[in-house]
């Protein structure tokens, strides 16, 4: 069994490793990278892109974790249904299997909390 201090701590490199991944797709969208994207200004990706440069920036840092967790596990939530599955009912066929994990992890992170290595549980400590 693990100690429920590993417990938390993993709770926070999820959160970290997720919104890291998540990031990625907005500074391609808005600083071209690792690679440039540039979908059209205000058209649905890069509204996408706004929230995934934002909001994976302060889930990196877990600042105001939960209400921004909840908010990219819509947003991704939306991307599956609008994007991938007209393209079929089957994730790893209509390749949404990706904004699926997210809204589900994402979803989890809100419901749970930042973790203790967090911007949030930094300032609970100080309060």
């Amino acid at each position: 069994m693990i100690d429920p201090v590993w417990t938390a701590r993993l709770l926070s490199v999820l959160r970290i490793a997720s919104a890291l991944l998540l990031l990625q797709h907005g500074t391609a969208k808005f600083l071209g990278f690792p690679e440039p994207v540039n979908p059209p200004q205000f058209s649905p990706a890069w509204i996408a892109g706004l929230f995934e440069l934002v909001g994976g920036a302060l889930l990196v840092i877990g600042l105001l974790t939960r209400p921004v967790a909840f908010l990219l596990s819509g947003m991704t939530a939306v991307a599956y249904f609008l994007v991938h599955a007209p393209m079929g009912f089957y994730p790893i066929l209509n390749k949404g299997e990706l904004a699926a994990l997210y809204s589900f992890v994402f979803l989890y992170i809100a419901a749970a909390g930042p973790g203790p290595w967090s911007v949030d549980a930094l300032m609970r400590r100080r309060a």
